[in-house]
């Protein structure tokens, strides 16, 4: 698969030109390097993966750094997140020049301790996830939206092995002390069954035969190397008493279908966790979206102890609060919006909410948008069409037309 224009690559490009150095986040293999050297293809490229590289910047940093000529990507900073130190001192050396110093990290937490430190008000920090449907049209449900997936459709059952196998060996290792790594993978199988559901550890820890703070952290771990997304329940209480967990998601649907043992189209249609996981792909969306156009995480649900739920609810593009009621559905009926429509008179002030079903696409076409009065009824690609803006919405329609 050529190399697919991401979302992100604006914003990217726009704080190169506003801040000394640039540090670009996300799981392993989700495109960072490859966004990187696309964009900047006359920069100095260091892979820090490297062992002789590794050993240099630790025995020897500020001769590596004096004998780079700027702009520099280093790949994997966080194998050595001291050289962070030295870099800063060569932005303090010339403030003004921007976008010389390009950093890629797969473990937020390890790293961002170290920009904490050595780059506050040098760096912007930036996230980027798998491939979204805004960004390629393989991108879907089965296969999740990493590129290499999406590149090679069959290899896909090996290519999440290898993945979760390095991913342990390698990231959860660096991150905390895992010591027993077969429980571990099955944790990881037991949270996919898990997906869409609201937070419960002790549910969790109690088959698995480990402690509720053993969860908590294995949890931590999976979250800040962004293989999961904890979706917090949205704060205000309209009057009504709330659930306080959080749902937990998968933030690549392909990986979700890996561990539940997902392994092909009908599998998926069979399945009892299709509807969570259409949720989760829903989820992921969203975030890919807020992150990909420079803004922050706002991805709430609502469920009060009356059982009112509704899926999503986030601040949308034109500033309403959009209420996303999910169905894996081709078809969508007017009972599906009930949720949406109580909430909506709930809050109260109509005006400030869009309240809609996302429902999958039909090969017969669009459904009409219009599923019960005030409510919408839009398929995936017109409701990421939607959540991109209308700027974005514009280049989707021209891209897809031009073929």
């Amino acid at each position: 698969m050529r190399f697919v224009e991401r979302r992100l690559a604006r914003t990217v490009v726009e704080a190169s030109g506003s801040f000394p150095s640039v540090v670009l986040t996300g799981p392993r293999r989700s495109g960072k390097t490859s966004l990187l050297r696309h964009l900047f293809p006359q920069a100095q490229y260091v892979l820090l993966e490297d062992p002789d590289v590794q050993a240099r910047a630790r025995s020897d940093p500020r001769t590596l750094i004096e004998e780079l000529r700027s702009p520099v990507v280093f790949d994997e900073i966080q194998n050595v997140p001291e050289l962070l130190s030295y870099v800063r001192t060569q932005v303090d050396g010339a403030p003004r020049k921007m976008g010389q110093w390009l950093f890629t990290g797969s473990q937020e937490a390890p790293m961002m301790q170290g920009v904490a430190e050595s780059m506050a008000g040098r760096a912007a920090i930036l996230q980027l996830l798998p491939l979204s449907v805004g960004e390629t049209a393989r991108a879907n449900l089965l296969l999740g939206g990493f590129p290499e997936v999406l590149a090679r459709p069959k290899g896909r059952d090996l290519w999440f092995s290898s993945y979760i196998q390095t991913y342990l060996e390698r990231d959860v290792r660096a991150v905390t002390n895992v010591r027993d790594l077969a429980t571990f993978r099955r944790f990881l199988a037991l949270l996919a069954s898990r997906h869409g559901q609201i937070l419960n550890k002790s549910d969790i820890a109690a088959p698995m035969g480990v402690s509720v703070p053993t969860i908590a952290e294995w949890l931590r771990i999976l979250e800040v190397t962004g293989q999961i997304v904890l979706v917090p329940p949205y704060y205000e209480n309209f009057g009504k008493r709330l659930i306080k967990s959080p749902k937990v998601y998968w933030v690549d649907t392909g990986m979700a279908c890996h561990l539940l043992g997902i392994a092909s189209q009908a599998e998926l249609e069979r399945s009892p966790f299709l509807g969570s996981l259409f949720e989760g792909f829903i989820a992921s969306e969203i975030l890919k979206s807020q992150i990909n156009h420079g803004r922050r995480k706002e991805l709430y649900y609502f469920r009060d102890q009356q059982g009112l739920e509704v899926d999503f609810m986030f601040p949308g593009p034109e500033g309403k609060l959009w209420l996303v009621e999910c169905k894996a559905s081709r078809t969508v009926i007017p009972q599906m919006a009930r949720p949406v429509k109580s909430l909506k008179r709930s809050i109260g002030v109509l005006e400030t909410c869009r309240p809609m079903v996302v429902h999958r696409e039909s090969k017969t076409g669009p459904q009409s948008s219009a599923l019960a009065p005030g409510v919408e009824a839009l398929d995936v690609r017109r409701f990421v069409e939607e959540v991109w803006g209308e700027d974005d919405l514009k280049k989707g329609r021209a891209r897809r037309a031009a073929g």
